[in-house]
């Protein structure tokens, strides 16, 4: 049945995943506003919590057993999976939010990085700031590869291929993308490069969370104590952007972003088209 074994949702399945893809891009604007010098990420794993009990929806990164927040946040060379508590940000930290919704049994997950303005350390902010804008870029480009793609495989070699025309990044192997609709974790595998099996069909009712994580050194990366932090061997700086993104009979939709991607995939000739 569409939306169970297989991973193609139906057309009204589809609908059902708009709006929780509205509240997760909701939560994280909530959380981007607050985002200075002086703010705990807990306080901003509070602000997204708010948002998304007010809508009726619940933090589907709470269903994750053995985890109890609303946000990831990772900070500099935390790459993914950071626990969001009493560290206080910093000028010049380069802060990555990850976060997603439930709502009436349908999910959403979309991240964002953002850099903390320094004027003291110019030079370090230009870095990180790039580093993002590298990995925000590979994101919509893989997202402009689904839109004409025969297979998801075509979707990875497009990240790369952004990456590797920008310069010298490195790409976490260990963790990829997923399909996304009853359960926030569905298969497919989004690997962020390029693999030798060219993957399942890209066909509409095709749901995938698309997220590449992106560091500015080497892309070994180990656990951290606390069990779920994810971070760079050489303490170099990550980024992770992620949007949910839903292939349908009209074309793309971008269903965690609050113009359907419109603006991101502009510059790749693509205009997404809302579900009908």
């Amino acid at each position: 049945m569409p939306g169970r074994r297989s991973p193609y949702k139906t057309p009204a399945q589809l609908r059902s995943m708009i709006e929780p893809g509205r509240i997760t891009s909701d939560a994280l604007a909530a959380v981007r506003a607050l985002i200075a010098p002086g703010v705990t990420t807990g306080e901003l794993d509070a602000a997204a919590s708010e948002v998304i009990t007010s809508r009726g929806a619940k933090s589907n990164f709470q269903m994750v057993r053995g985890y109890r927040h609303t946000i990831c946040a990772s900070v500099n060379e935390q790459v993914v999976h950071g626990i969001p508590g009493d560290r206080v940000l910093e000028p010049g930290d380069i802060v990555s939010i990850d976060a997603g919704a439930e709502y009436r049994g349908w999910n959403g997950d979309s991240a964002f990085t953002v850099v903390i303005p320094d004027p003291a350390r110019p030079d370090l902010v230009a870095a990180r700031e790039e580093l993002s804008r590298v990995t925000q870029g590979s994101l919509w480009a893989g997202i402009a590869a689904m839109s004409t793609a025969k297979h998801i495989g075509e979707i990875g070699a497009a990240i790369q291929a952004y990456i590797e025309a920008q310069g010298e990044y490195g790409i976490l192997r260990e963790y990829v993308g997923h399909g996304i609709g009853r359960k926030m974790h569905e298969s497919p595998s989004v690997f962020n490069y390029r693999v030798a099996d060219p993957g399942p069909e890209v066909r509409p009712g095709l749901v995938l969370a698309i997220e590449p994580m992106v560091v500015a050194g080497s892309d070994v990366t180990f656990v951290e104590d606390d069990g779920w932090t994810v971070s760079t061997v050489d303490g170099m700086a990550g980024s992770h952007w992620e949007h949910s993104v839903a292939l349908h009979d009209g074309g793309v939709w971008v269903l965690t972003a609050p113009d359907g991607g419109a603006e991101g995939l502009a510059p790749f000739g693509v205009t997404p088209r809302e579900i009908a």
